[in-house]
């Protein structure tokens, strides 16, 4: 059973925390999806630590395989992975790989392609309603999936069927291998378009973990639930140069160190 945090000092802590281990992972080979954790590590802070979501009991889906390392820190940080495991953290072999695949723990869905996995959690929501439990269903989504239709497709039925133990929680760090969301694809207005297709909207900071667990609480009977949380890819870190790709980050032994270093003071 995991305690969960309750000030909102912890949570912030927590976060640190999250991130700091994301970089040392990233670390062992030099490079890798770094900017996923620094932005979205007050997301899992709120969303795992606060007792929001019941790991073991809640189902959890992760639609952008790549954010896997932000995923593996929270669940070392809870306990539900040991910590050793995070050191061979993308080797191969490696219970714990780059992103995630239907090997990786603690996971229900585990998505390839993009924009999969709304549609996935919907089926889970729709199992435990006729299973009649009272598990909720939270579905881990980047702002790039926007683009793709099944992810509409997928909000509509949803709110046809007033799934209100279902939970969507989008990373919008305007990021995505292509560069910025907003050069490859006009998405905006999000908060607009998913209140259109009948689903609660939160519009959150996403840094802010006491606004993002107060939107994460606040279903409504009868709807699905949005969190769109407005992130920096680089978590608004001050150490990287301005040359740096969030989305893929190299980190050089002096950039790591920095990294490290900004990390611990934020997590003392």
């Amino acid at each position: 059973m995991i305690t969960p945090v309750s000030s909102t000092n912890e949570l912030t802590r927590l976060a640190a925390r999250i991130r700091l281990h994301a970089a040392r992972m990233v670390g062992i080979q030099g490079f890798g999806y770094l900017g996923q954790a620094l932005s979205a590590g007050d997301i899992y802070a709120a969303l795992f630590g606060s007792g929001i979501l019941r790991p073991g009991h809640d189902r959890f889906v992760l639609s952008p395989g790549h954010y896997a390392v932000v995923f593996y820190a929270v669940a070392a940080e809870l306990g539900l992975i040991s910590q050793d495991e995070l050191t061979r953290y993308g080797l191969d072999g490696a219970l714990l790989e780059a992103i995630s695949t239907e090997r990786t723990p603690l996971i229900d869905i585990a998505c390839g392609s993009l924009g999969q996995g709304v549609s996935g959690a919907i089926g889970l929501a729709l199992a435990s309603r006729f299973a009649n439990d009272d598990r909720r269903t939270f579905a881990f989504v980047s702002d790039g999936e926007m683009e793709e239709g099944q992810v509409w497709e997928a909000a509509m039925f949803a709110s046809h069927h007033m799934l209100d133990r279902l939970t969507v929680v989008i990373d919008a760090n305007n990021s995505q291998v292509d560069g910025p969301v907003t050069f490859v694809s006009t998405i905006e207005p999000i908060a607009d378009k998913w209140r259109a297709f009948g689903w609660q909207v939160e519009d959150v900071d996403g840094h802010d973990v006491e606004a993002l667990v107060k939107a994460l609480r606040s279903g409504m009977k009868g709807k699905p639930l949005v969190v769109i949380a407005r992130t920096d890819i680089l978590g608004r870190m001050k150490c990287f140069p301005p040359t740096v790709d969030g989305h893929f980050i190299e980190l050089d032994p002096p950039l790591l160190q920095a990294v490290i270093a900004e990390l611990e003071a934020a997590h003392a």
